[in-house]
């Protein structure tokens, strides 16, 4: 019987990801790369715009800065480079290492960050 009751049940709630890295849209402009969407990055992975635009500009060496809602970053990229770096930031810095659900916030103690996750309560140091 539980096998036809999962069957009967549709795709998408047998899926246990809820997460999906954000698509970064970006286009050149001269020497500079925008990063158009930005904000709603952001706002997905749920972290302050200056921690994600220092990342940037130290994985890539090159200055990074935020103009209002589009990050600039001086030099030509490319959007799955920059895909690579900002899936590689999301498993540093938001998705929880226990439970692998992005529901955290980053804390600061003694010049220390730890990565505590909402959903399960594990901590871990951050590198960022």
């Amino acid at each position: 019987m539980l096998d036809r009751a999962r069957a009967a049940l549709p795709e998408k709630t047998l899926t246990f990801e809820r997460f999906e890295t954000p698509a970064i849209e970006s286009f050149l402009q001269g020497n500079k790369t925008i990063v158009r969407n930005f904000d709603v990055i952001l706002q997905k992975i749920r972290r302050p715009p200056e921690m994600l635009a220092r990342y940037f500009s130290k994985e890539l060496a090159i200055p990074a800065s935020v103009e209002g809602s589009k990050l600039v970053l001086n030099g030509k990229f490319y959007d799955r480079n920059l895909k690579e770096k900002l899936q590689a930031f999301v498993d540093a810095a938001v998705v929880c290492k226990e439970c692998k659900r992005p529901d955290t916030k980053i804390t600061e103690r003694e010049g220390i960050k730890t990565l505590v996750c909402e959903a399960c309560g594990a901590r871990a140091p951050v590198k960022i």
